[in-house]
């Protein structure tokens, strides 16, 4: 039954809030900003009759499903709060993908948020307090698989470097971005070191964020809009925590390679590179792109810094990858970013994305990866 959601419900509704250093804004003054762009784009007047439930996914809730519910005022219904790392967004929305296919509701409302600039710390950095009983950041940890990927396969900091420029490069181009600045390779290689050898343009950027989806049953889909979006896979995969697998050999991900799999068997998915026109990765560092690149199929083990150097992976190339920018230019509002994600899919397959627009999109992917990582979260969205 790996095809038992496929095509059954639809995105009819996508919004997203302005992503950055929201000094300005409360956890509320998002979501409503992302809710109700959502309900404009459904064609939405009178949500408190239309939305049967509401799921939210947040890592650094003040209230839990109470910031969703009073500031949207959606009373008397269920609102679910979901954490899974940095997979909650993707979570959130597959709980409301399996909702509308098991015949529980017609039409959702997902939400993913997060303000942890408000929390007076840098974010997820302060969850991890180890590798292998030795401190160390995010950064620290992943900078451990860049050093192995490249002695194995010979990349460089000039690989990741190009990774950076691309995605820099995209992000001018997304009104919701924080960060809309062009680099160079030469900027990316003479930035200040973080924790070798990612130098700053490698890391992405904590910010404040909101996304939201309205969810409906494919055959109901049309009264909202006459394109919607159909859902052909959502998958969520747990492995063992890498920092004390035996097996772990830094140079891939096991819950991506998981996720990737069950993903692509419910979407009738069997040559990824070629099937799939467009996808949002996980870009919290350069390499992290890297990795899942070969990750998900879509180049050869080892052959991601060829496919890189070739521009397979740019806005013009075969596959383009965060066309909005991604991590590095949206910043990681972890509840958020999932759903975010889905946000920039949705428009690329209705041809709505204006200058960063990928040609006759059909297909798209979006992945998270979160915690040591042991969790990624996929979805896979195609036209109808």
């Amino acid at each position: 039954m790996k095809d038992a959601i496929r095509d059954k419900v639809a995105v009819v509704g996508v919004g997203c809030s302005a992503f950055g250093e929201r000094w300005d804004a409360s956890p509320e003054d998002l979501i409503v900003e992302a809710a109700y762009e959502a309900y404009a784009d459904a064609g939405i007047d009178d949500q408190q009759r239309v939305l049967e439930a509401v799921f939210c996914g947040a890592v650094y809730p003040s209230r839990g499903t109470a910031e969703v519910a009073e500031s949207l005022k959606l009373f008397g219904r269920p609102v679910s709060l979901v954490q899974n790392y940095c997979a909650t967004g993707t979570d959130a929305f597959r709980y409301g993908v399996l909702s509308i296919a098991a015949g529980l509701y017609d039409t959702v409302l997902v939400v993913g948020f997060d303000k942890p600039k408000d929390r007076g710390v840098s974010g997820p950095s302060v969850n991890l307090t180890g590798v292998r009983g030795l401190p160390a950041t995010p950064a620290a940890w992943f900078s451990l698989c860049a050093a192995r990927y490249f002695e194995t396969y010979g990349a460089s900091r000039e690989d990741l470097a190009r990774i950076a420029v691309k995605n820099h490069h995209n992000g001018t181009l997304a009104p919701k971005s924080m960060l809309k600045r062009e680099i160079t390779v030469e900027d990316a290689l003479g930035a200040r070191m973080i924790a070798w050898p990612f130098g700053l343009y490698d890391c992405a950027a904590q910010s404040d964020g909101a996304a939201a989806a309205i969810l409906t049953r494919r055959e109901g889909a049309r009264s909202f809009r006459p394109d919607p979006v159909l859902v052909k896979a959502v998958s969520i995969a747990l492995a063992p925590n890498p920092q004390g697998d035996p097996d772990f050999d830094f140079l891939s991900w096991k819950p991506t390679v998981y996720a990737a799999r069950d993903a692509y068997a419910q979407a009738g998915i069997t040559d990824p590179r070629s099937q799939i026109h467009l996808a949002q990765l996980h870009d919290c560092f350069t390499l992290t792109e890297m990795l899942s690149y070969e990750d998900l199929g879509f180049c050869d083990r080892g052959t991601a810094k060829e496919h890189v150097a070739a521009g397979t992976f740019a806005l013009e190339g075969a596959l383009p990858v965060n066309t909005d920018g991604g991590l590095k230019t949206f910043g990681h509002p972890t509840g958020a970013t999932g759903v975010r994600m889905i946000y920039e899919n949705t428009l690329q397959l209705q041809g709505r994305a204006g200058p960063r627009q990928v040609p006759n999109a059909g297909l798209a992917l979006s992945h998270n990866l979160g915690g040591a990582p042991q969790t990624c979260g996929i979805a896979i969205l195609g036209r109808e």
